[in-house]
């Protein structure tokens, strides 16, 4: 299907909102062109995908969830970032290679999905060659994912819940669970197992992200129980530690507060205790508002 098609009644996500994004904004807040709010070299993501210099992380706007805690929520939820052509777009992606980058960060691109592939495949005949990682939140439409087959290397999902009353009070999205679940399926399915070069940079599979949420240890240890029956080793998995309190969590009672260490190791034991060994973990001071990127329109704006 073409991308007008597409964007004319766009069910690109879970929300299947049917808007004309010609005419108007989506459930996600995007209209028919891609809004990049930062394109830069990201150091803070797992080592894997990093290597010496950095991924380039390319930060898409908008978003379908609504998390009341999101550290990205200047771009998510409150501001467009910079319109940009699929030609820019295509641009912005070669940067990467110029830049030394280790992979190719899309970071919440759902929703300008067609764009994206459009600009991928015009970059990748001017020479992109590196590893693609598609960074999401985990709410897919398995149609939207089977398009990404033979584009996309890495899938980089969050898995946030397990309980819908998590899902919905947190995200907006009571049926994150049963959407997320399918979508790892699919991802799985779409990459196969994990490998990784002699360099130690993943070139395709899946890692899956958790972040660990105070008062939600045993919902975490409940998704972890899952991803193992499902999986096992052939996923990779990063138990996350940064979560600190942001935009709308402090009225959302237990997330107003820091996350524990006894919280955070019992989830990390619990990964250990089920056999999970490519596992990464954080320090307590990944859990700090200084690692949030300034979304200025570094990479994006010309001369910038």
């Amino acid at each position: 299907m073409s991308e007008e098609k597409i964007l004319a009644a766009c069910r690109l996500c879970p929300r299947r909102c049917g808007v004309n994004r010609y005419k108007r904004r989506g459930f996600c807040g995007a209209d028919a062109l891609a809004e990049v709010a930062l394109a830069t070299l990201h150091p803070w993501e797992e080592p894997c995908l990093v290597g010496e210099k950095g991924a380039w992380a390319v930060f898409f706007a908008h978003c379908s969830l609504r998390c009341v805690y999101c550290q990205n929520h200047e771009i998510s939820q409150e501001r467009d970032g910079v319109p940009v052509s699929v030609e820019r777009l295509a641009q912005i992606f070669l940067a990467a290679e110029r830049e030394g980058a280790a992979t190719l960060d899309l970071v919440s691109p759902t929703h300008y999905l067609p764009q994206l592939l459009t600009a991928l495949d015009m970059a990748k005949k001017d020479g992109l060659s590196l590893p693609v990682v598609y960074n999401s939140g985990g709410y897919e439409e398995l149609a939207s994912l089977d398009m990404l087959r033979g584009k996309i290397d890495i899938f980089l999902p969050d898995l946030k819940y397990r309980e819908e009353a998590s899902a919905a009070e947190y995200s907006g999205a009571a049926d994150y669970f049963a959407v997320a679940a399918a979508a790892l399926r699919r991802m799985v399915a779409i990459t196969g197992e994990v490998e990784i070069s002699p360099t130690g940079i993943m070139q395709k599979g899946v890692l899956v992200r958790h972040l660990v949420l105070p008062g939600h240890r045993h919902e975490s240890m409940r998704l972890l129980d899952w991803l193992w029956s499902e999986f096992e080793g052939s996923i990779y998995l990063s138990l996350m530690r940064q979560y600190t309190p942001l935009y709308r969590a402090k009225e959302h009672p237990p997330l107003h507060r820091r996350l524990t260490t006894f919280e955070y190791e019992s989830v990390v034991d619990h990964a250990a205790a089920l056999g999970f060994t490519q596992c990464y973990v954080q320090e307590p001071s990944a859990a700090s508002a200084e690692y949030v990127p300034l979304f200025d329109g570094r990479g994006v704006v010309l001369n910038m």
